[in-house]
């Protein structure tokens, strides 16, 4: 295998979200076995956006419901084309598997979006996630066809297999379970000690809906432990804060709202606690990643440590309402010993978790077998099989005439 074509929902931002990070690393991991990679998205180009070619990583604008995409994927002949997320599956699928049918199609799913959505509206309504608010979605519905059709997918989380296979019965051999791959090589001997940091640091992109939740929590959760620690600061960090998270700004209240942070790790190593308050979500969080990372204990909630832990015990306090959130922040700010035990873990964690050296491996090593046997690996999941005929004729017919649509518009206007 040579030739690798990722089709991106978004350019690549990995200072300002986990997933830019997640999905740079892929990149690299691939470039790492002498494939020539290609990173194609139909997304505007964004200021915070990374210089792929920095890593010898070509990139091109493809075009929605757009056939120029047939002659782009045709003569590149990918041996392998991996989707970002099930949207790009559903958009650039039938066009792959027309114009190159023996190339693997993989999909990264980031996160289950379907499972996020659900937790949120059971949020809203005040009660707790049943099976049934999970299948009767839309969302959940394309997001497992995407699956289903693909012949691998990539699943962050463990709670995410778990779900997958247990709830949805998804065959596992469709699976392939990959939490973030980081450079341990990478990790600071040392870090600033308890007596050098200060101050309490929530970080994360404001367009991601659990992390602007967040912040709104926050509304309840500060001022109880600002009536604790009167002196005490949170600095809000995160890219692309709007107008409505700006003007939460309150110094006074010692609530600032800092927005972009040029190097995420140096604020958080300067930060005591790193506090993530989630109430809902999918996937593994790299704010947590990054707070383990620089040895900043963290207080967050079961939703936070999700798919990330494992024998090693968490490098801070789990707390799921908002007294009890405060009252671990408050404890954690103030306990040298307990701070120095949680920071501790920090590094053991993601040595136990999250070493890239081995999930690589492991991936190109999976990714190999399966193309090796693509043939075999197909003609076992005939409802993939199922959905490629139907399913995607559907959408094939769709995007066919949006394009047509499109064009005529064109033709009418000049």
């Amino acid at each position: 295998m040579k030739t690798v074509l990722v089709i991106g929902y978004v350019w690549p931002e990995p200072n300002s979200s986990a997933a830019g990070s997640h999905m740079m690393s892929l990149l690299r991991l691939y470039k790492q076995q002498g494939w020539q990679v290609t990173f194609a998205s139909p997304a505007q180009q964004t200021e915070h956006m990374v210089d792929l070619s920095l890593d010898g990583i070509s990139s091109k604008a493809i075009e929605l419901n757009d056939s120029s995409f047939d002659e782009y994927i045709h003569e590149l002949q990918p041996d392998m084309v991996m989707f970002d997320r099930f949207m790009m599956e559903e958009q650039f699928g039938w066009r792959v598997e027309k114009q190159c049918p023996n190339a693997l199609r993989l999909l990264d799913t980031e996160d289950l979006q379907c499972l996020r959505q659900a937790r949120h509206q059971a949020l809203k309504q005040g009660k707790d996630l049943t099976k049934q608010d999970l299948f009767k979605t839309d969302l959940a519905k394309r997001e497992i066809a995407a699956i289903l059709r693909s012949d691998m997918s990539l699943i962050i989380s463990d709670h995410e297999m778990k779900l997958l296979t247990d709830t949805f019965k998804i065959d596992g051999d469709l699976l392939h379970h990959l939490p973030f791959m980081l450079n341990l090589e990478k990790l600071p001997t040392q870090t600033l000690r308890f007596q050098e940091r200060e101050h309490f640091l929530v970080i994360g992109n404001f367009r991601h809906a659990p992390n602007w939740d967040s912040v709104l929590y926050l509304q309840q959760i500060w001022p109880l432990i600002r009536k604790q620690l009167p002196k005490a600061e949170l600095h809000i960090y995160g890219s692309y804060p709007p107008p409505k998270a700006t003007a939460l700004n309150n110094p006074k209240q010692g609530f600032f709202i800092k927005g972009w942070a040029d190097d995420a790790l140096e604020v958080m190593q300067n930060a005591k606690v790193c506090l993530a308050p989630l109430r809902f979500g999918a996937g593994i969080k790299g704010k947590l990643l990054d707070a383990m990372h620089v040895q900043t204990p963290s207080i967050t909630t079961n939703i936070g440590t999700e798919g990330m832990t494992g024998q090693t015990p968490w490098p801070g306090i789990v707390a799921n309402d908002a007294q009890g959130f405060a009252d671990a922040a408050v404890a954690l700010y103030q306990n040298e010993e307990q701070w120095n035990q949680a920071s501790g873990h920090a590094h053991e964690l993601l040595h136990e978790r999250f070493n890239g050296k081995q999930l690589g491996n492991g991936l190109i090593e999976r990714i190999t077998q399966t193309y090796a046997n693509l043939e075999q690996h197909r003609a076992n999941n005939f409802f993939g099989a199922m959905l490629n005929h139907h399913t995607m004729k559907s959408t094939q017919y769709m995007s066919q005439w949006i394009e047509s649509k499109n064009r005529l518009a064109e033709l009418e206007s000049q």
